[in-house]
């Protein structure tokens, strides 16, 4: 571990230097992002509603909530939203990919996470992809969970793991890539 600390690093530095939306304020008019596609959000207030977010066409995604609902509480009703959507989407997707890779995990999970895009537990068997790929095209979501998949054949990224990754998803460059450029959301990690 001590010989990956300058990688770990470099890692930190160049995810926290990556481009952040401001701050959400989570208001009618705003931007979010839901697998790629930007939606302009629309708050309705209303007593006696059950706080959730639902999508209208391609354009829209609307905030159910009460008047006295916070900017916080908002918000975690997006995040609530962004959970069970790749909760949702994660087991087709590793439906398909364990036999691919011949790997199958034990626990898999979704979580914010500051770093890193997923991190694999490769004892345990276990994947935990970042709260922030619900905003991101779903190819991104699949890179990460290909690549996580790939570690329980090979923990470290050397030439074997990299030729995994080309044979099995051979346009993996561009969506690192696609991912490691678009903007992270400006996250109040306090909380």
């Amino acid at each position: 571990m001590v010989g990956k600390l300058g990688w770990i690093k470099r890692q930190r530095a160049k995810f926290q230097s990556q481009p952040r939306q401001s701050l959400r304020r989570m208001v009618s008019g705003e931007s979010h992002y839901f697998l790629g596609q930007r939606y302009r959000l629309r708050v309705h207030e209303s007593n006696g509603t059950a706080l959730h977010v639902a999508l209208r066409g391609k354009t829209s995604m609307d905030l159910f909530v009460r008047p006295e609902t916070t900017t916080e509480r908002r918000e975690q009703v997006l995040q609530d939203f962004y959970r069970a959507e790749l909760k949702r989407l994660v087991p087709e997707l590793l439906e398909r990919w364990q036999p691919k890779l011949g790997v199958e995990v034990r626990a898999w999970g979704i979580k914010r996470m500051k770093t890193k895009w997923g991190t694999c537990n490769i004892e345990a068997q276990r994947i935990w992809l970042n709260l922030e790929l619900a905003k991101k095209p779903v190819q991104c979501l699949e890179y990460i969970l290909v690549h996580e998949l790939a570690h329980l054949h090979e923990r470290h990224h050397n030439d074997r793991f990299i030729a995994l990754l080309d044979q099995q998803l051979p346009q993996w460059r561009l969506i690192r890539d696609e991912l490691n450029t678009s903007l992270l959301a400006e996250e109040r990690w306090d909380r």
